[in-house]
């Protein structure tokens, strides 16, 4: 993908066409000018008023292009809904992306405005910002746009619609009915979602469902994911004196909450990083084709451990495909008195722990909560889920307040399905190039239930850099993915299925 022209001037799918250089820098160049255009409307997914600014840019975007849209209510923000005129005897695919993003910091971006998308280019280990108009006479593929939510998830979306642009130039009859829905609380954990779909049931009811969140594989190469893994969230709070105390005065004698959280930390996994939890991997085996399939996934182990600056990964599966099969236990977040230039000579008075845990089709997200709860309860400590008071803390020794939070399930399509056949067919003739399998990937993204309700099978197309940044500061999307995604995007919608 060195050169965007030569992403663009081969056969797409069934349909070919020459693009010369003005059509192609044309299509990339409005992509870039609406994705500055979208990204200057914050969307932090906080923010009411955020989202409603969103919602009204998408419902012209995409009328504009003939779509008939609507906002969908549910019990929080609004879903955004749009669709191609029906035709009964097509068959009809759904499309998932979210348009809400991570709130920013904007201290911790090399930009005065996260939302004031920068064009920058690769000098040596630097990144140098360049004028915008220096794209009208060199459309370098490597360059990348800086913004939130350029990658995550506001690049496919306008992909999406200038490969839509694309498909009516070249007069393509589209072989689907195309539909297309827009989370607006994706980065929150989209709770409203499962029962606005069982609402809206009818009206998103399609034949296959392809979500583009994400990025594609760290070789660059066309990827397809079958599933990813759901989520869930424990906060864990131990108790010392019901004030901070001198250390002096009161060490060896307070009961610090610190260590008695670690210490429990400590009890949940062995040196090697497997979870000690009783039952917590129960229900997972992987056979003889499902590991062959694992190994076909191109990674280099001493490249990912370069990457990460680690000497030996965890030995929770022997490679990193494996690993991704088996529910994850993560510390997220420790807490307990200050630090740094801060630090006090203090027993504090309490000790917290952000926990999520990373779920697969075979583990049930509550269940694994009951299992850590239980495994602290044989630690000696008395659970609770509120605040203990001081009667409660003079009858227990070991105290720990347990909270927790909502489930997002995992999901995982048959590599085998037909429709994940034909995906991989388009990917593989548009780009000429092997497609990445991937059985089920490490993030979340909130799809079980359109799986549950609609009962169909759904896969993910990636169609960013895998360096992207999603979530930190300093997010990017590289131009060539913006090519990359209007191509996957015009080969998807323009082949017919057999």
């Amino acid at each position: 993908m060195k050169k965007i022209i030569a992403l663009f001037l081969v056969c797409i799918s069934a349909h070919t066409f020459a693009q010369d250089d003005d059509v192609l820098n044309a299509y990339v160049s409005h992509t870039i000018n609406e994705l500055r255009e979208f990204v200057a409307i914050p969307n932090d997914a906080l923010e009411h008023a955020d989202i409603n600014r969103n919602l009204t840019w998408l419902t012209k975007k995409f009328n504009e292009r003939g779509f008939n849209s609507s906002l969908l209510p549910t019990k929080g923000e609004s879903l955004f809904f749009a669709a191609l005129p029906v035709e009964d005897q097509k068959p009809t695919v759904l499309f998932y992306m979210h348009l809400d993003g991570q709130s920013v910091d904007p201290s911790k971006w090399d930009q005065p405005n996260p939302y004031q998308v920068v064009l920058k280019s690769k000098e040596g280990d630097q990144w140098k910002t360049q004028p915008f108009d220096s794209l009208t006479k060199n459309m370098n593929a490597d360059w990348r746009l800086f913004g939130r939510s350029t990658s995550d998830d506001k690049g496919p979306i306008v992909m999406f619609l200038n490969a839509i642009d694309l498909l009516k130039k070249n007069n393509v009859v589209l072989p689907f009915n195309v539909k297309v829905i827009l989370d607006s609380e994706e980065e929150k954990g989209s709770k409203p979602l499962p029962d606005a779909v069982k609402e809206y049931r009818d009206l998103l009811k399609a034949d296959f469902l392809v979500i583009n969140d994400g990025p594609v594989h760290g070789s660059g190469k066309p990827t397809v994911v079958y599933g990813c893994r759901g989520i869930t969230s424990l906060s864990l709070t131990t108790y010392g004196p019901i004030k901070p105390q001198h250390s002096g005065h009161y060490g060896n004698y307070a009961p610090n909450p610190g260590f008695q959280l670690s210490q429990v930390l400590a009890s949940m996994k062995d040196p090697n990083g497997k979870v000690l939890i009783k039952g917590y991997y129960d229900g997972i085996t992987l056979d003889d084709p499902t590991m062959e399939i694992l190994k076909k996934v191109p990674e280099d182990a001493e490249n990912i451990n370069a990457n990460l600056a680690i000497k030996t990964p965890e030995q929770v599966g022997s490679f990193y495909q494996e690993s991704l099969q088996y529910p994850s236990l993560n510390i997220r977040g420790l807490a307990s008195g200050w630090v740094g230039e801060k630090a006090r000579t203090i027993i504090p008075e309490s000790a917290t722990a952000e926990i999520d845990i990373r779920l697969v089709p075979e583990t049930d997200g509550n269940r694994l909560k009951t299992l850590v709860k239980k495994h602290i309860a044989n630690q000696g400590f008395y659970v609770m889920e509120g605040v203990p008071t001081k009667e409660e803390r003079m009858a227990h020794d070991k105290i720990i307040t347990i909270t927790e939070g909502s489930v997002t399930n995992a999901f995982r399509t048959d590599l085998d399905n037909a429709y994940g056949h034909f995906l991989v067919k388009v990917l593989n003739d548009s780009f000429g190039e092997d497609v990445v399998q991937i059985r089920i990937m490490g993030g979340t993204v909130p799809i079980a239930p359109f799986i549950n309700e609609l009962k169909i099978p759904a896969f993910i197309v990636p169609l960013v850099n895998a360096d992207n940044n999603q979530h930190s500061p300093n997010e990017n999307l590289k131009i060539a993915q913006i090519a990359y995604g209007i191509k996957a995007f015009y080969g998807i919608l323009s082949t017919p299925l057999n």
